[in-house]
């Protein structure tokens, strides 16, 4: 099943790399305007084994709403997120190796498009918070109480700049919704099995 799915990743990138450009990002984004992040290293992974996720992404900025499908691979060496529109269309390839991040996006993507945010949020939800909290500027992530199996929230100042809740307590098998409140950005991720 993995051979498939890793058969599958290649073949997206093909179709990707054909009416595409590859741009490298920052490592580091700014998630608020007291607040950067920057990406942690590879070597601190949260496993040491291959990590295949597939997933639905919907995300809201404001009125706006987009759906895309995702596969989320990690190793000990490399985080890589490739992104297909709900009828297939490849969209983007993103690589994170600890040290750059290689963009290689459809030109529909836009300049507009950061992949590095992506990665930032993928590590924020799926990192465990002593792995990540080193790489806040200002701020940390901490588990918080709710409703759900779990939820967890960028804590800075005393606010929840970030909130993100599970619906499982682990966070690979969980529907996850991520609320930004002060970019006006909703994203709830759902595993595909």
């Amino acid at each position: 099943m993995s051979r498939i799915i890793a058969f599958s990743v290649v073949i997206m990138a093909i179709f990707v790399s054909g009416c595409s450009q590859q741009l490298q990002r920052q490592t580091c984004v700014k998630l608020t305007p007291e607040v950067n992040y920057c990406l942690a290293p590879m070597l601190q992974a949260p496993t040491n084994n291959e990590q295949l996720l597939s997933q639905k992404i919907s995300f809201t900025h404001g009125e706006k709403h987009h759906e895309l499908l995702t596969q989320l691979e990690l190793n000990s060496t490399q985080m890589t997120l490739v992104g297909l529109a709900p009828i297939g269309q490849a969209l983007f390839t993103v690589t994170f190796d600890g040290d750059e991040v290689i963009s290689q996006q459809n030109v529909l993507m836009g300049e507009d498009f950061k992949a590095e945010y992506l990665m930032a949020i993928m590590q924020l939800i799926y990192w465990p918070h002593e792995q990540i909290n080193p790489y806040f500027n200002q701020g940390e992530m901490h588990d918080i109480d709710c409703t759900k199996q779990r939820c967890s929230a960028l804590i800075v100042n005393d606010q929840q700049a970030i909130t993100i809740d599970y619906s499982n307590t682990n966070p690979w098998l969980a529907e996850v919704i991520l609320h930004f409140p002060a970019a006006n950005i909703t994203l709830s991720i759902s595993p595909l099995l």
